[in-house]
């Protein structure tokens, strides 16, 4: 698991409004850590801008089209229709993007030769079915083991790049950012030249490409059966007509039930094609922006704006020693209180009324450090886990000064679980004595808090050195005119 450390927008660093960029309908990456979006191939052919909705989609529709007619010919590997469609099914990681599961870096894996060659024979089944349909390859993504969100962006992203490069010839001189004539060459060959901006986080030589936010999701719905199977439920039409095999499949929601999908879906025509029904009548719909559900965009504004709304001085420590961190550290954890209890910062951790999941708050909790700590030109790099896990501060100059930082939500039921190991186990392999445990309180607290002290009263007694615990009150605020 990679660790996040100063974020830079591209609004940032080349000085645009982000609602500029969110008029125009396109994602503000960050230009030196992956935002976990995903570009969905079913979401293409409904964007606003044209090169994505008519161009990017017969690109697409023509690439997949021309394997499909390869596979048709092709009967072992030494074939040349099968090296053909070997070809075009291999995806190198994009990662002038930005999207993805990295952290500190933007780059990814890709689809390797393994992956291809299991490609080829699930798909070359298919087409002997006589499918033809391009989207048979998003489709196989719900049975093919290894074919997650980020291979299937992978994959459309290669596809459509010359599509994104000439959405961005069209967008960046109007937002009055920079240019210059840059290439980008893939793994397989391909090369793309176009007037784009520079990421020099990658390299001095590399792009950032600009993606529209319409066709971004947290998840292709090509990830998840339980999607699938739910919006089929819910499609009277189809329902009706196809019902007998859908009722089979209603029980198979869960990755390891990947095998039977596969099986009904393979065993003929009809039940691929009642298979890619499901899948569209879906009805796939782009990440919410603005709602921003999951919690995987507001971090980033923040950090960017807070020390400017809610501006806090904190000097330096006489010495950046392990006393001294501490001494920032829970400051940066008196001011988290602050702007969720006194701030309303705590409308940050729901969304429509409902708690975001965990890692949105220990996201806003690195959100919070980075500002501060960046503000104040204290020489204290905050690091965040892409997935679950702590805010670790360190020195820029070794490791003498490391204090990590837990934040977990009441409603975890593994609250009480988390302090007596995971904080510890945490700080061992950080290779500190110091850790801080935050609860930020959103319901279903139960008697955790009360187990919590009763731990931590039990080992001080005992003389055993424990970890500090902060309860932040993270409940709703009503505004102040309701007060």
């Amino acid at each position: 698991m990679g660790k996040i450390r100063n974020p830079i927008r591209f609004s940032e660093y080349y000085g645009v409004d982000s609602k500029e960029l969110d008029d125009r309908g396109l994602l503000d990456p960050t230009l030196n850590a992956d935002t976990k979006l995903f570009i969905d191939p079913l979401l293409l052919e409904d964007s606003k801008h044209a090169e994505i909705a008519r161009n990017a989609r017969q690109t697409y529709e023509n690439h997949f089209g021309t394997i499909i007619k390869f596979l048709a010919k092709a009967n072992s590997p030494s074939d040349v229709a099968w090296k053909s469609a070997a070809r075009l099914l291999t995806f190198p990681e994009i990662k002038w993007t930005c999207l993805g599961y990295g952290a500190q870096s933007v780059s990814g894996s890709g689809s390797g030769s393994e992956m291809t060659s299991q490609y080829i024979e699930t798909a070359r089944q298919i087409v002997e079915l006589g499918i033809e349909d391009p989207d048979l390859f998003v489709a196989m993504a719900l049975f093919e083991n290894g074919v997650g969100p980020d291979r299937i962006s992978d994959m459309t992203s290669n596809v459509i790049v010359g599509d994104l490069i000439t959405l961005n010839e069209r967008i960046l001189p109007e937002l009055g950012v920079p240019t210059q004539s840059l290439t980008i060459s893939l793994q397989n060959g391909k090369t793309y030249t176009g007037k784009l901006a520079a990421n020099p986080f990658i390299g001095s030589e590399d792009p950032v490409i600009l993606v529209p936010s319409d066709i971004l999701r947290a998840l292709p719905i090509a990830a998840d059966w339980s999607d699938v199977a739910d919006a089929a439920a819910k499609n009277a039409q189809l329902r009706s007509r196809v019902n007998d095999q859908i009722a089979r499949m209603w029980r198979v929601k869960s990755k390891k039930d990947k095998d039977e999908i596969r099986r009904w879906a393979l065993s003929d025509k009809a039940s691929f094609q009642t298979f890619m029904e499901m899948l569209r009548g879906a009805s796939p719909t782009a990440y919410d922006m603005h709602g921003d559900p999951l919690g995987e965009v507001f971090w980033r504004k923040i950090a960017a704006a807070l020390s400017e709304v809610e501006p806090l001085p904190i000097a330096a420590p006489a010495k950046m020693d392990l006393a001294g961190v501490e001494s920032v550290v829970a400051t940066i954890i008196e001011q988290f209180r602050f702007l969720i209890e006194d701030r309303r910062f705590s409308e940050e951790l729901y969304h429509q009324g409902k708690p975001r999941p965990e890692i949105a708050a220990q996201r806003l909790f690195f959100a919070v450090a980075h500002a501060y700590c960046k503000a104040n030109d204290l020489d204290l790099t905050p690091e965040a886990e892409t997935g679950n896990g702590p805010v670790d501060f360190k020195l820029s100059s070794g490791f003498s000064g490391r204090v990590v930082v837990e934040i977990k939500l009441s409603r975890n039921p593994k609250l009480v679980d988390g302090y007596i190991k995971q904080l510890e186990t945490y700080k061992t392999a950080e290779e500190t004595l110091s850790g801080y445990y935050v609860v930020v309180d959103v319901g279903h607290m139960g008697r955790k808090d009360k187990r919590l002290l009763e731990i931590k009263n039990a080992t001080s007694q005992k003389a055993q050195a424990t970890s500090p615990i902060h309860f932040i009150d993270g409940a709703r605020k009503r505004s102040a005119s309701k007060l």
